[in-house]
């Protein structure tokens, strides 16, 4: 057990414990539940969508994956948001958005956005359709563009996978339903 801190200013401390902490959790919670369902709504509106791509890195059967994948993510979400069952869900969510991350990682998008004859269209008709500085991150055939589309699946994986691990390893906190009407963190 570590010793206690002492804080700079020690009459801070019931608002940090009593309110800080308890909201800041809670909208943690709802933002990382809430953002969860939102993209998990595409795939319960469509359970099959991800068919072919769960099978295409090793999840057999689809079938039976995608839907899963799609009640983890909107279901899960929500039941996170909450805090209802918090640490099981979220360590679920973890594993998933992991191997998000690692898909990414493993899957570049590529070095060229745009072939010879994209190019060629897009600089015949650049002032058409876009600006200068708009056009420019494709003059290199879209390379520049990948790589920060590359870093951003990235880095927003490893943020999310993180974040959900955070609430995986904390549980829902003391305003969740885990605590108030559960009486007990799982």
């Amino acid at each position: 057990m570590s010793e206690p801190t002492t804080l700079l200013i020690p009459k801070m401390g019931n608002f940090y414990d009593r309110i800080a902490m308890p909201g800041a959790w809670v909208l943690l919670r709802l933002c990382v539940g809430g953002l969860l369902m939102v993209e998990g709504w595409p795939k319960i509106v469509d359970p099959l969508a991800m068919t072919g791509f769960v099978e295409g890195i090793g999840f057999w059967p689809g079938w039976f994956w995608s839907p899963l994948l799609a009640v983890l993510q909107f279901v899960g979400g929500f039941m996170i948001a909450i805090g209802l069952l918090t640490r099981p869900v979220a360590l679920a969510n973890a594993v998933m958005l992991a191997i998000t991350l690692w898909f990414h990682m493993a899957h570049p998008y590529g070095d060229a956005f745009l072939t010879q004859a994209g190019i060629a269209a897009l600089e015949a008709d650049k002032a058409v359709l876009f600006t200068a500085d708009a056009a420019r991150p494709l003059a290199d055939g879209g390379a520049r563009f990948l790589a920060l589309m590359q870093h951003k699946a990235e880095f927003l994986s490893a943020i999310w996978t993180l974040a959900v691990l955070l609430v995986a390893a904390a549980g829902g906190g003391p305003l969740s339903v885990d605590r108030s009407l559960l009486k007990r963190e799982v």
